[in-house]
C-alpha cells in the first residue's frame, strides 16, 4: 500500500451502542466526499441489503482466495460462522482520488489494519459515561440479557484499548461529534 495517502485513511471504532452509525451517517451527509469503506461478507444478504451498498457479499471460497491473495486490510472469521473484512482495492482507487476514507470496524480490525497502515488516523468514538453506554444498550430492546452482557463485556475490552488510539472523541452529541471527526479528517 505504498501509493496510498495514508494520512486520508481514517479507522473509527466505537463499542456497540455508542453511536457510531448516527454519527458516521451524520458525517456522510455534511461531507459526501468521503468514501465510508463497505466490508466483505460470507454471510447471506438480508431482506433489503444490496450488494455493494451494504455489503460485498462473497462466497466463502471467493473471500479466503481473496484472503490468500492479500486483498484485505483486515478479516476475521465472526462466531465460527462467517467471514468479514475490508478489502484494500476500493480505498486504494477513493484516497488515488484525492477522497478522504473512513473504516467503521472493530478492534481486532483496528490492529490488523495498524500493522499494515501504521500511519493512518485511528479514532475511538467514546460515551460520554459507562452508564450512558449502559442505558443506550438496553433502550435498542433488541438484545437478550445475556447477548447484553457480552455486548457489554466487549465494550469495556474496547473502552479499555482506547489509549491505543491516536484521538478519542466523546460520543456527547451527534452534531458536535460529527463536527469534531471532520475537523480530525482535515474536512472543517
Amino acid at each position: 500500500m505504498e501509493a496510498m495517502n495514508h494520512q486520508r485513511l481514517t479507522v473509527l471504532l466505537g463499542p456497540s451502542a455508542v453511536g457510531k452509525g448516527t454519527v458516521v451517517a451524520r458525517l456522510m451527509e455534511l461531507h459526501p466526499q468521503i468514501f465510508l469503506s463497505i466490508s466483505a461478507t460470507t454471510r447471506d444478504p438480508r431482506p433489503g441489503e444490496v450488494d455493494g451498498q451494504h455489503y460485498h457479499f462473497l462466497s466463502r471460497e471467493r473471500f479466503l482466495q481473496l484472503v490468500n491473495e492479500g486483498a484485505f486490510l483486515e478479516w476475521a472469521e465472526v462466531h465460527g460462522m462467517n467471514y468479514y473484512g475490508t478489502l484494500k482495492a476500493p480505498i486504494e482507487e477513493a484516497l488515488a482520488k484525492g477522497r478522504p476514507a473512513l473504516l467503521e470496524i472493530d478492534l481486532a480490525g483496528a490492529r490488523q489494519v495498524r500493522k499494515q497502515v501504521p500511519d493512518a488516523q485511528f479514532i475511538f468514538l467514546a460515551p460520554p459515561s459507562w452508564e450512558e453506554l449502559e442505558s443506550r444498550l438496553r433502550g435498542r430492546g433488541s438484545e437478550t440479557e445475556e447477548q447484553m452482557a457480552r455486548r457489554l463485556e466487549t465494550a469495556r475490552v474496547e473502552i479499555d484499548a482506547a489509549n491505543e488510539f491516536d484521538h478519542i472523541v466523546v460520543n456527547d452529541e451527534v452534531d458536535h461529534t460529527a463536527a469534531k471527526l471532520a475537523c480530525l479528517m482535515g474536512l472543517a
